[in-house]
């Protein structure tokens, strides 16, 4: 039955191998099981209902990945998503997390009839490289503050705004530990790194006293809280579209960056740089991050991590099959996951944030009309807490340094409609 669902043998693999793949890939993104629950709680969203979400979110997700495009790729709640989720949409704009699920809804529906059209490509070839380096690398920067203040290491300044915290504080030490185990743990390649540091971190947070332990398994707490608890009609209101197609946008970008990246390394990909079953895929995302909004959860996407995985011998959808068995098995972990600590989770944050940031080393710095829409880009997402109006600015400014150097010829439809959106949005909204 495994032969004929995955065809195991035609990708040189085998069950063995897929079954070690998808454990390797389950451990080095195991850690948004704790960071999730602890940025959309901030909602006040039900934490257990939260947590419960994302296990069946992840586990819907990389079963239907697995099942219709046989990819060993593994999806869950995106990091940076749901920073934006919370942080901008909720507590920035003041809308409901009612509200935020609708988006996210939305978007998933715009992005599935993307899919289901093949509109994808051409939207993704409109927008350049560049660009979607500087929105990768903003996204990084937006969560590295949001790291920082979680830790207790940068505090709110009368002054400057943002001043330095308490650094003798146990929450900001111990976050430091977390970080710098973390870059040690990677730099020697072991598997599982940002879950273990989390667990190291919560493990010494308990002994010393900081926090409490609220115990290490049990049945899964209700999804009731936040199951259909999304609200479509609020999010259709005209000052949120640029909230949608801000989703649509992150998770279009950061999707098919990971299937081409991940597809590579698996050699999947053809010699014409061509990859097979791509519409299935994101077809696959899309309804996963439609599956997650009905659960209560921020927009599910495709993991960078699943190349772990690949690199252990991952070749084909079995291997997200057991990544999806295995964020099953964690439902009965609540309890751990309500005793780690905001502080704790922190270092992950932050750790996401530098592989976001790479991406600032594709840039063509030498030309400004290029380096200048990236900085501000990069630098408007963390300063006006918002990834939308990072978004929205890099549109604008690319648009216009092309347009006042007179190479208005290297700019097409598409980005021109949306820089005149993103100004008539940011002027009327």
């Amino acid at each position: 039955m495994l032969e004929r669902l995955f065809q195991l043998k035609a990708h040189n693999t085998n069950v063995r191998t897929e079954i070690l793949a998808g454990v390797t890939t389950f451990l080095t993104m195991a850690y948004i099981l704790f960071v999730n629950p602890s940025i959309l709680g901030e909602t006040g969203m039900d934490k257990g209902a939260v947590f419960v979400a994302t296990c069946l979110a992840a586990a819907f997700g990389s079963a239907v990945m697995g099942l219709i495009a046989n990819y060993p790729i593994a999806l869950a709640p995106g990091m940076g998503l749901n920073a934006f989720f919370t942080y901008t949409v909720v507590m920035g704009m003041g809308h409901t997390w009612q509200v935020a699920l609708g988006a996210v809804f939305l978007s998933a529906c715009l992005f599935f009839l993307l899919s289901i059209f093949k509109i994808r490509e051409w939207i993704i070839n409109s927008i350049p490289l560049e660009l979607r380096s500087a929105i990768a690398a903003g996204i990084g920067l937006f969560l590295a503050l949001i790291a920082l203040q979680n830790a207790g290491i940068v505090a709110a300044n009368p002054a400057t705004m943002v001043g330095l915290g308490d650094l003798g504080s146990p929450a900001a030490l111990l976050a430091i530990l977390g970080f710098f185990l973390i870059i040690g743990l990677e730099a020697l390649r072991i598997t599982g790194a940002v879950l273990i540091s989390i667990l190291v971190v919560t493990g010494l947070s308990i002994l010393l006293g900081v926090s409490e332990f609220g115990g290490l398994v049990s049945m899964p707490p209700s999804l009731a809280p936040t199951f259909m608890q999304l609200d479509i009609a609020g999010a259709l209101d005209v000052g949120l579209i640029s909230v949608i197609f801000a989703f649509l946008f992150v998770d279009l970008f950061d999707n098919s960056g990971t299937l081409i990246a991940v597809a590579k390394k698996a050699g999947l990909m053809r010699k014409d740089g061509h990859l097979p079953k791509m519409g299935r895929a994101l077809i696959a995302d899309s309804t996963a991050a439609l599956g997650g909004s009905l659960l209560g959860t921020s927009t599910t996407t495709s993991y960078i991590e699943s190349a772990a995985g690949v690199s252990a011998g991952g070749r084909t959808g079995l291997t997200a099959i057991v990544v999806a068995v295995l964020f099953l098995f964690a439902l009965f972990f609540a309890p751990l996951a309500g005793s780690v600590p905001a502080f704790a989770t922190a270092p992950a944050l932050l750790f996401v944030a530098v592989l976001m940031a790479s991406g600032m080393a594709e840039i063509e710095w030498s030309d400004i009309t290029v380096a200048a829409p990236v900085v501000v880009t990069a630098l408007a997402m963390p300063l006006t807490y918002s990834i939308a109006t990072g978004i929205a600015f890099g549109f604008i400014t690319w648009v216009a340094a092309k347009t006042l150097a007179g190479r208005f010829r290297e700019l097409n439809g598409m980005l021109v409609a949306l820089a005149v959106f993103c100004v008539i949005k940011l002027a009327l909204f």
